[in-house]
C-alpha cells in the first residue's frame, strides 16, 4: 500500500495502523530533532498534497481484507511532515468514523490550530496529540525552526481554543533538547502555557533517535523529572515521561520499587557496555538478571535515549555504548 502502513506497535496507542497524508517532507517546522531529516518544503499552505480518494480506497481495502492477521487498536493519521496541511484530513477522519468503531488518532505539531477549519476537521477524532516544545520565541525558533508565517503566540492560543472545543483525548507532547529548550526560563514559560492549554495529559520526551541536526542531544533523566515536577504545579492532569516508559503520578510503594529497580538496571547495563559491546543474552547473564524480557526492556530504554546502539557483527546482534 502507498499511504497506509502497519499495524505497528506504539507505546502510547497500542497496535496502530498508520495513514501517511503527505509526501516527504512537507511541514510547517524544521525541527532539529526530527528523525526523518530536514524539511524539503517549509510551508503553511493547506491543500490536497496526495489524492484523498486513493487513501479512502486503501482504507476500504484494509477494512475488507483485514491487516493480515494483525490486530488494529487505532487508526493514526500522521505524516513525515505536518498532517493538518492536507486539506482532506477532515474527510478522512469522517470516513473512518463512519466505517469502523476503532478510535482515530491524529499526530500533529499543532501549529495550524489557530485556523477554525482545522479545529473543526479534527473535532471528530478520538485522540489528538499535538506538540509544543517551547513557549519562548527564542527557543521555539532554535528547536523548531518554523516557517515565517508561524506565530508562537498564535500556536499556543490555537491549542488552548482546540482544547476547550474538543471532546476527545488531548495529549500534549513536549520534547526537550539539551541546552536548546530546557532552561529554567523555558520550563517556566512551558508551565504557563500548559496552565492555559490544560491538556488531558502531558507527555514529556527527549531526543531518542538519530536527529536531523547532530547538535540535538537528549536531556538527562534528572532534567526530565525536574520538568515534570514544574509542569505539575498548577496542572491536575497526568504527566508521562515517555523515555522512561513510566507515568508520573500516584504510585504505590511496590510500583516505585520496581521503577527504581529498572532504572538501576539501566545504569548497570550502560556501565557494562561502556567497557565492551555485548549481545542481549550476555548482558542478562553477566548482570545475573535472569529475566530476558526485563533486560530487553531496559536495553530498549537505552536505545531510545540514544545512549546505546545495536550493531550486527558476524550475523549476531550486539549493543554498544554511544559517547554523547
Amino acid at each position: 500500500m502507498k499511504y497506509l502502513f502497519g499495524p505497528v506497535y506504539s507505546r502510547r496507542l497500542g497496535h496502530s495502523l498508520g495513514i501517511d497524508l503527505l509526501p516527504p517532507k512537507i511541514c510547517t517546522l524544521n525541527c532539529v530533532y526530527c528523525e526523518v531529516g530536514s524539511t524539503t518544503e517549509l510551508t503553511c499552505e493547506r491543500k490536497e498534497y496526495v489524492p484523498t480518494e486513493e487513501i479512502l480506497k486503501e482504507i476500504d481495502q484494509v477494512l475488507e481484507q483485514g491487516p493480515g492477521g494483525r490486530p488494529i487498536d487505532v487508526f493514526t493519521l500522521t505524516a513525515m511532515g505536518e498532517p493538518t496541511l492536507h486539506a482532506g484530513i477532515g474527510k478522512i477522519i469522517a470516513y473512518l468514523k463512519g466505517k469502523t468503531d476503532k478510535p482515530v488518532a491524529v499526530l500533529t505539531n499543532g501549529t495550524l490550530f489557530f485556523d477554525p477549519k482545522v479545529r473543526a476537521e479534527l473535532s471528530a477524532a478520538d485522540i489528538v496529540i499535538p506538540s509544543l516544545d517551547a513557549a519562548r520565541q527564542e527557543s521555539f525558533e532554535r528547536v523548531n525552526q518554523p516557517a515565517s508565517a508561524v506565530n508562537l503566540e498564535q500556536v499556543i492560543e490555537g491549542l488552548a481554543l482546540f482544547r476547550r472545543e474538543f471532546r476527545g483525548e488531548f495529549w500534549l507532547e513536549i520534547l526537550l533538547v539539551r541546552d536548546m529548550n530546557d532552561s529554567l526560563e523555558d520550563l517556566i514559560a512551558l508551565q504557563q502555557a500548559v496552565r492555559k492549554i490544560n491538556p488531558t495529559r502531558i507527555q514529556l520526551n527527549t531526543v531518542a533517535r538519530p536527529p536531523m541536526d547532530s547538535r540535538a542531544r537528549p536531556v538527562t533523566r534528572e532534567k526530565m523529572e525536574q520538568a515534570a515536577a514544574m509542569l505539575a504545579d498548577g496542572y491536575a492532569g497526568r504527566i508521562d515521561i515517555l523515555i522512561d516508559f513510566q507515568a508520573i503520578g500516584k504510585k504505590g510503594a511496590g510500583e516505585e520499587r520496581q521503577v527504581r529497580k529498572r532504572l538501576a538496571l539501566v545504569e548497570e547495563i550502560a556501565a557494562m557496555l561502556q567497557r565492551r559491546p555485548c549481545p542481549l543474552e550476555e548482558i542478562d547473564k553477566a548482570l545475573h538478571v535472569q529475566d530476558l524480557d526485563l533486560t530487553r526492556e531496559c536495553v530498549q530504554m537505552l536505545v531510545d535515549t540514544g545512549r546505546i546502539e545495536k550493531i550486527i557483527h558476524n550475523d549476531k546482534e550486539f549493543y554498544h555504548y554511544v559517547n554523547v
